[in-house]
């Protein structure tokens, strides 16, 4: 889908501590050899602050970067996979209620780990379809912890880390345009979280800590690993494809190209595959320059991709490894939701003209 006079116009993040793997694999917590796989030096952790309180803390960063108000804002989405603090409760009103407190629809997202994509791709159909709407404040968070998470163990080989992110997106202008969005799902690939374990009646109905690695094997038991593989690969090519045609690029004209962070892994080999003029993120490394493309991509649970295209106006700036975001400049991302793919990054303020 090709997009229009949409931008990022601010963005913030919370990652409230760190915890380093060194010290969890001294302990027993996690096992030497996922530490040694992914080369992660440390997860972000949340000592006391819930999913919800972390998500209104970078909302607030990020709507005072973009210089928005409840006056502009038209819709607020939160994105979210776990637990965020309370029971049968609408965390997107808390957010709303704690940030900017306005009367505009705020809905929670459930998709997973392309949740924030989601909610980036459904801001667009809602800004761009009645004139005169302004922005949306988009936000993730999860805190993984037990009893529920065993962020060692619950996805075997991906450590899961705790944090937020906000996202204004914006018809005002910014400091990223954001040009193309493309999304495909892949509904025969659902069992693969599932496995053949009967409907429960409550959460954690069949074992607590959650353990992907059970329902996996019962997946590929059943279809085989090929199988898993090509359709997760045919999804990620799709997505790709269609979101540089509808920008109207090649791949070999993309400065970045973002991927979910698993470490040392990569998702795909295909993912990556580029001409010598495009360059993977480093942590920590990553200046703006103007007219930068980036391409993001992320998943949600093999079933469903999503990868947006977008640009760097002219400004330019410095930025620091953080979260990954939907479109932007040449800036190096981190997911700190081990596999989630839903998280904006952090930016310094002003950036927005």
């Amino acid at each position: 889908m090709r997009v229009e006079d949409l931008y990022i116009r601010g963005t913030g993040v919370r990652l409230p501590a760190s915890l380093p793997v060194a010290d969890a694999v001294a302990s027993g917590d996690c096992p030497a050899r996922v530490a040694a796989a992914t080369g992660m030096v440390s997860v972000a952790y949340s000592p006391g602050e819930s999913a919800a309180e972390m998500a209104v803390h970078a909302a607030r960063t990020a709507l005072e970067r973009a210089g928005g108000s409840g006056g502009d804002t038209d819709l607020i989405l939160h994105a979210d996979t776990y637990h965020q603090g309370q029971d049968l409760w609408p965390v997107a009103s808390y957010v709303q209620r704690e940030t900017l407190g306005n009367n505009c629809p705020a809905i929670e997202i459930r998709q997973m780990s392309n949740g924030g994509m989601a909610a980036l791709d459904l801001a667009h159909s809602y800004l761009t379809a009645v004139p005169g709407r302004r922005d949306a404040l988009l936000t993730t968070a999860d805190r993984f912890c037990e009893p529920g998470i065993d962020r060692w163990h619950t996805d075997p080989g991906t450590p899961y880390a705790d944090g937020a992110t906000a996202l204004v997106l914006s018809r005002r202008g910014g400091y990223a345009r954001l040009r193309s969005l493309a999304m495909l799902a892949d509904p025969e690939l659902e069992p693969l979280h599932r496995g053949d374990e009967p409907f429960g009646r409550a959460p954690f109905s069949h074992r607590i800590p959650v353990d992907f690695e059970e329902a996996k094997r019962s997946f590929v038991a059943r279809v085989g690993m090929s199988y898993a593989v090509t359709r997760a690969h045919a999804g990620q090519q799709t997505v790709l494809k269609q979101a540089l045609a509808d920008a109207d690029l090649e791949l070999g004209d993309v400065d970045w190209v973002v991927l979910p962070h698993f470490g040392r892994r990569l998702p795909s080999p295909s993912t990556t595959s580029r001409s010598a003029s495009t360059r993977p993120a480093r942590p920590g490394s990553g200046a703006a320059r103007s007219g930068t493309w980036a391409r993001a991509t992320s998943s949600r649970a093999w079933t469903t991709w999503s990868s947006p295209a977008g640009r760097r106006p002219a400004t330019a700036a410095c930025w620091s490894a953080s979260a990954p975001t939907t479109a932007g400049a040449r800036r190096s991302w981190r997911s700190w939701t081990g596999p989630t793919g839903h998280t904006p990054p952090d930016t310094p303020p002003g950036q927005v003209p």
